[in-house]
């Protein structure tokens, strides 16, 4: 048990700032309460949280663990003139030169940023096609071993051939059989009919949703058409996909009016992207039409969701008539996604404590103006994932920093000589 003592502590959805200890349970499932214990355990950890302030932890809802060690690699040499040309001469070069030692390792640095920027739970979308089996254990290991909750996937495709998809599939259906996930599809244009009914059925069998890349560029729905004279969303809907409970749809860019109404009436949230769909020049999202199952991710650019939640503001006030609010409001939206869904690793006491010394002050009716403007994630001191302390004083408790980085610069030097071959 976990005692956060003389913090102020703010509640998520109504900023109400109350001054108090905490008493943090340990476990999937527990919570906090404001006053001790009958019993006191013996193995209490207090910490002093004066002048501190105290809250939810964060999750990111749309991530790419494979790229962590992508950071200054080198650069194809004629640059990509598209989306496509992005993918095809860097993305998938990467992602087809993991091998199992990479994919451990980027693992446990997506991991390790998320704990110190207050980041407790990660939903990923992993794609390793030479190393498919047994990849998605690899990152659930390390992923627990920092202390970071986690719902995965893996990435099924027909790019690499029918083995692939195969391949693929077994792998979902592997993890699936252990642990909870999702079935993870790349996208309308490189998934054929066969996948993807197998893929909509996998997932009926676990009762799970499908996480799946959709309109991030124009492109995805060009070929829709083309290829089957509908657009992505209705293809996914003939298919079966929306009377799944659950699904992630990732970006959702170049969505028009009716797949917004389709995939409003369904239980599909979408996971935004906004740092990334300005690096690739796809567009700027705009959720007009969609409903309130909006949440923010990172898709593997970094793993600051404080950062993200400043760049969904600050970029999407331009294309859809929203607020500080409601982007804060996205950005804690997949807490509902889990409850909704029932995973694991997502309850209340799974919290961040910053030291916030601000020169004016912090009230409850400014608080999106501090958290927009002012907060940023080098104020977390503390972070707290299912009631035990991952992050104390900034420094991870469960590994050792610095081994990690050591390891991972390792393996990024392998990793760029491999997609330089």
């Amino acid at each position: 048990m976990i005692c956060l003592k003389n913090g102020t502590y703010i509640e998520w959805q109504t900023f109400e700032q109350i001054p108090l200890d905490i008493w943090v349970e340990e476990g999937n499932g527990a919570t906090f309460y404001f006053k001790p214990p009958d019993v006191i355990p013996s193995d209490l950890i207090t910490i002093d949280c004066t002048g501190r302030y105290i809250m939810r932890s964060l999750g990111n809802a749309h991530q790419h663990a494979y790229s962590a060690l992508c950071t200054g690699m080198p650069q194809p040499k004629i640059q990509p003139a598209n989306f496509l040309e992005t993918l095809q001469k860097i993305w998938w070069r990467v992602d087809s030169a993991l091998d199992a030692e990479m994919i451990r390792a980027s693992a446990l640095v997506t991991a390790v940023q998320a704990a110190k920027n207050g980041c407790t739970f990660v939903i990923d979308h992993h794609s390793s096609p030479e190393y498919i089996k047994g990849s998605l254990d690899l990152i659930a290991d390390a992923f627990d071993e920092v202390g970071v909750n986690h719902l995965l996937c893996y990435e099924i495709t027909d790019r690499n051939g029918t083995k692939g998809a195969s391949e693929g599939l077994a792998e979902t259906r592997r993890y699936l059989s252990r642990r909870t996930g999702m079935v993870g599809l790349h996208a309308s244009f490189t998934v054929g009919e066969q996948t993807l009914k197998e893929a909509i059925m996998l997932a009926r069998q676990f009762n799970t949703g499908i996480h799946v890349h959709v309109a991030e560029d124009s492109a995805d729905e060009t070929h829709c058409r083309q290829t089957f004279g509908k657009t992505v969303a209705e293809r996914f809907a003939e298919a079966g996909m929306f009377d799944l409970k659950g699904n992630i749809f990732a970006h959702g860019i170049h969505l028009n009016a009716i797949e917004k109404r389709l995939i409003a009436k369904s239980d599909t949230w979408m996971a935004i992207n906004f740092d990334s769909n300005l690096n690739n020049g796809v567009g700027v999202f705009s959720g007009v039409g969609l409903g309130p199952r909006v949440m923010l991710g990172t898709d593997g650019m970094h793993n600051d969701m404080m950062a993200s939640s400043r760049t969904a503001w600050f970029s999407g006030k331009g294309y859809e008539a929203i607020t500080p609010a409601r982007v804060f409001q996205r950005l804690q939206m997949i807490h509902l996604y889990l409850a909704a869904n029932r995973i694991d690793g997502n309850s209340d006491n799974n919290l961040m404590v910053f030291g916030y010394d601000s020169p004016t002050p912090l009230t409850q009716e400014n608080f999106l103006g501090h958290w927009f403007y002012g907060l940023n994630s080098r104020y977390i001191e503390h972070v707290i994932a299912n009631g035990r302390l991952i992050v104390r004083e900034g420094q991870l408790t469960k590994v050792n920093e610095a081994e990690v980085m050591a390891k991972a610069r390792i393996q990024a030097l392998r990793l760029w000589d491999k997609i330089k071959e």
